[in-house]
């Protein structure tokens, strides 16, 4: 795994349902081996379960900075990241390669990665959040448009 920008002191919180649970797994096991603390709030086995339940408790650790950032894992990603965008001051996005994840943290400073574990190997999947761990925010034009996420102001154009 790369050098992260994220602080290392904080765990990595992880959450998946059913269907993400085997690339849940992969991922956890190699954050792991890259040193990391990992708080895994579940799911535990295949057998079906709601990803808000999951989801939820990700994105709380992550808004509340009690953890570093988050890794979301459903079939298709999108459950999850509805669910954990609900939480001020989360920005998960939905990866589904290693260009999305790093230009993710770029370009939206996003601090939750979801993973389409139906549409993504496990390998791809690795590769993408520790992409998305060691990209940085490059702030500058990007961070006006990143404050701008949490304050609806309607404006026509």
């Amino acid at each position: 795994m790369k050098v992260t920008i994220f602080n290392k002191q904080l765990p990595i919180a992880i959450g998946c349902d059913h269907a993400g649970f085997e690339c849940k797994e992969a991922i956890r096991k190699l954050l792991s081996a890259a040193g990391w603390e990992v708080d895994d709030k579940g799911t535990y086995s295949h057998a079906s379960v709601d990803y808000p339940d999951f989801a939820h408790p990700v994105a709380e650790m992550v808004a509340s900075g009690k953890a570093a950032a988050g890794v979301l894992v459903c079939g298709s990603g999108n459950g999850v990241c509805m669910t954990a965008n609900k939480h001020e001051g989360v920005r998960a996005a939905l990866c589904w390669n290693e260009e999305i994840a790093i230009l993710a943290r770029q370009h939206n400073n996003a601090n939750i990665i979801c993973v389409p574990s139906r549409f993504v190997s496990n390998e791809v999947a690795d590769r993408m959040v520790d992409a998305f761990l060691s990209s940085p925010f490059e702030g500058g034009r990007h961070e006006r448009r990143v404050e701008k996420i949490s304050k609806f102001e309607h404006e026509v154009i």
